[in-house]
């Protein structure tokens, strides 16, 4: 390549981070997409503002913005980004006919997905299911996934939708935290900090008015990314948690957790297994899909 030719091309990661970061409005949402730290997404772009000699964003605290500039050179990079990932993928994927390249919620993987993964392996050896971790939706011509789990209503962008089931939210605690005051009614878990999900911040909110009880106090304690964080901050007596039951069946049964009330709180959102239409063309993903409905039907059955 010439001097000249490499003057007009910069770093592949640099762009990779421009476009992200535009899209989510966000240097640290660009940063979880891309799996990297928001510094690192921060000196990318302004490495690349430096080489092109001109500011691509206008910062303002958590939240940026696309410069005029920004919006021309986002216009015409996305688009060639784009068409390169997907020439990369058709090429890859001339090699993985029995691969599949999955994005699943954190604390559903680790505690719903993997343990069952032996299952798919007895009824198709040749399968190989690889497995990451993703929180936020993506685009899947952006992307080398070939599936998702979602968590929410059937709103994924240009992707089928297979419900797979919904999950029963149920307040826990530890035991170790009650010092033999026992839990009778709603009211009484206003007596500890309420730990969250950061993804729902009103979770207890809602739990409260489920219940028909309205605190006059409440103790708000810290946030957590994922259930399984969440879960292990509960057992450490951290606090009271509202937890999907079938993350927390293992710490029910050994008594690690207590759930004191009966009373499960459930809504529209379910999980679901997103993927491109064209998915269904692979001989191997049709497999994976079955296994999937079948498994989450035996979930749906013992809920």
């Amino acid at each position: 390549m010439s001097d000249d030719n490499r003057r007009y091309l910069p770093a592949p990661a640099a762009l990779a981070a421009f476009v992200a970061a535009a899209r989510y409005e966000s240097f640290s949402r660009a940063a979880q997409d891309m799996g990297q730290t928001q510094s690192a997404i921060s000196r990318q772009i302004a490495g690349l503002e430096e080489w092109l000699q001109v500011p691509l964003f206008h910062r303002n605290g958590p939240r940026v913005r696309l410069t005029q500039a920004g919006l021309a050179y986002l216009d015409e990079v996305a688009p060639a980004l784009r068409m390169i990932r997907q020439a990369t993928r058709r090429i890859m994927r001339r090699g993985e006919g029995n691969a599949i390249n999955l994005a699943t919620l954190p604390s559903f993987g680790m505690r719903w997905l993997a343990p069952r993964m032996a299952g798919i392996t007895r009824i198709a050896p040749e399968l190989i299911v690889n497995i990451s971790a993703r929180t936020h939706e993506f685009d899947f011509a952006d992307e080398m996934f070939d599936a998702a789990i979602h968590f929410g209503r059937p709103n994924w962008p240009d992707a089928e939708h297979d419900r797979l089931f919904g999950e029963r939210v149920v307040a826990v605690v530890a035991p170790t935290l009650l010092h033999g005051q026992a839990i009778i009614t709603p009211q009484d878990f206003a007596a500890f900090p309420l730990l969250s999900q950061v993804e729902r911040p009103d979770a207890w909110k809602g739990w409260f008015a489920q219940a028909d009880t309205q605190p006059s106090r409440i103790i708000k304690g810290p946030t957590f990314e994922h259930f399984t964080m969440l879960a292990q901050a509960a057992i450490g007596g951290g606090g009271a948690a509202l937890i999907p039951r079938f993350i927390i069946e293992e710490e029910l049964a050994s008594g690690a957790l207590v759930a004191p009330l009966d009373i499960s709180m459930s809504g529209d959102a379910a999980y679901y297994l997103v993927y491109p239409r064209a998915q269904m063309e692979r001989p191997a993903f049709r497999i994976f899909r079955q296994w999937m409905l079948d498994a989450a039907r035996v979930q749906s059955e013992a809920s």
